[in-house]
């Protein structure tokens, strides 16, 4: 009887860990996916509640050292740096050295609207500032005494506070005036308030002279049959609006310091947190919800990398995604949400290799219509157009359509959303049933 009791108490004690060790398991075979079709390529960390749950590299550090990403190994994380500056200004709010609502104009003069753009407006993106980065890629290396009369003559956006538009000349700014207040060039201010107490050893700035065998190299193109190198960027350019270099360990440190407000109090990282009335941001967050949780996340893309950091604090969740390929933000944000339905027990796909079909216009013009979803009320007109079928929701996004057969396609630059027309015995068009992330969808053809 003392036998069984000790069996049964044991058992009940290990369902965590076997619960975790699925969960390591699922994340693992859901990252190689992506990877083996090419759709990731770089480092991952996730963890929950204190415990790191998948912590692995995936694909090419180095094509010409023939090495391979693993959990050390140093990404870009572009503007995923836009926390770590938004975090020493708190700081330095919290020290008193200055406030929220400080104006511009008073650390640089000349500024159109600087008697109102405030700190606040800054970290926001309510400035109407203009982003310097959507027009001017001719800046190679720059530094405060070329930047700011640069920044000073672009042409606003909109009044403080009435609009929103991402702005890195904000958090350039920013950047600026924390060496104002602190004393500190910004990247001495971000190495004393953060890297060093935090122990962020393998985090720096100036990745380009950055000498290390765990350094990514970025590519535009990585593949079985190209591997074309990004052209590099200087650090003074996206300066505190992108120019941190990390690895998925030292951001969960970061993590784990934000979770334990080592560096601001619980009072200003809520409101860190809190979208502004314009947009879904906070101070260097986007601010978003997840299966009925509120998640903090940032993005971050530049030349050769790509990077997404997401946490879900109230549950201590962490996702970290470095990738050494230009253009794969997308990619590495919605995976994320796939590694956070693991967390949750919620459904997702694997993403499978599909084989593209060509089908005849005549095939094609048989699904030509307009198909109604009644339960979410969404109209949507099938079209062909150049031998192509076109499905055009009325609102939302056009998709081009990719057949596996002559019933079923995918959708071009997404594969795992599926769709199988329903047929009735005399071939002719009932419906859609529309397939994603394991649920499904029936349109029913109205006309």
């Amino acid at each position: 009887m003392k036998v069984f009791s000790y069996l049964v108490i044991m058992s009940i004690f290990s369902l965590p860990a076997i619960s975790q060790n699925n969960k390591s398991r699922k994340l693992d075979e859901l990252v190689s996916a992506y990877a083996s079709q090419g759709k990731f390529n770089g480092s991952v960390l996730v963890a929950q509640r204190g415990e790191i749950l998948l912590k692995k590299g995936y694909g090419i550090r180095n094509s010409s050292k023939n090495s391979k990403n693993d959990s050390a190994t140093v990404f870009q994380i572009a503007s995923i740096t836009k926390q770590f500056t938004a975090v020493i200004i708190l700081r330095l709010v919290e020290l008193n050295k200055m406030s929220l609502s400080d104006r511009l104009s008073k650390y640089y003069s000349g500024f159109p609207n600087g008697d109102s753009i405030t700190i606040e407006n800054l970290l926001t993106h309510t400035s109407g500032i203009h982003n310097f980065t959507e027009d001017d890629t001719s800046i190679v290396e720059t530094d405060e005494g070329r930047m700011i009369p640069y920044l000073r003559k672009l042409r606003p956006d909109f009044a403080p506070g009435t609009s929103w538009h991402y702005s890195n000349s904000g958090y350039v700014l920013l950047g600026y005036i924390i060496q104002k207040v602190s004393g500190m060039s910004y990247w001495q201010a971000v190495r004393s308030f953060i890297f060093t107490p935090l122990h962020m050893n393998n985090s720096g700035f100036d990745f380009t002279h950055l000498l290390s065998n765990e350094k990514a190299m970025g590519y535009d193109q990585l593949n079985d049959s190209v591997q074309q190198p990004a052209n590099a960027t200087d650090s003074t350019v996206p300066f505190a609006a992108g120019s941190i270099y990390s690895t998925v360990g030292d951001m969960y440190k970061w993590h784990r310091a934000l979770q334990e407000y080592k560096i601001v109090g619980g009072h200003l990282m809520e409101r860190a947190y809190t979208p502004c009335t314009q947009h879904n941001y906070g101070f260097g967050w986007q601010i978003d919800s997840v299966f009925g949780k509120k998640m903090v996340s940032h993005s971050g893309s530049i030349s050769g990398f790509g990077s997404n950091f997401a946490r879900i604090v109230s549950d201590d969740v962490c996702i970290v995604m470095l990738s050494n390929i230009s253009g794969s933000t997308f990619e590495l944000t919605h995976l994320t949400d796939k590694l956070l339905a693991v967390l949750y027990d919620k459904p997702y796909q694997i993403p499978v290799k599909r084989t593209p079909v060509k089908l005849a216009e005549s095939v094609l013009n048989r699904y030509v219509g307009t198909y109604e979803i009644d339960t979410i009320h969404v109209i949507i007109d099938m079209t062909v157009e150049n031998g192509v079928l076109i499905a055009r929701p009325h609102q939302g996004p056009t998709a081009v359509m990719v057949a596996m057969d002559e019933r079923r396609f995918y959708i071009e630059n997404d594969n795992e959303v599926e769709i199988a027309f329903d047929l009735d015995a005399s071939q002719k068009v009932k419906g859609v049933e529309i397939f994603q992330n394991g649920t499904k969808r029936y349109a029913k053809k109205i006309k």
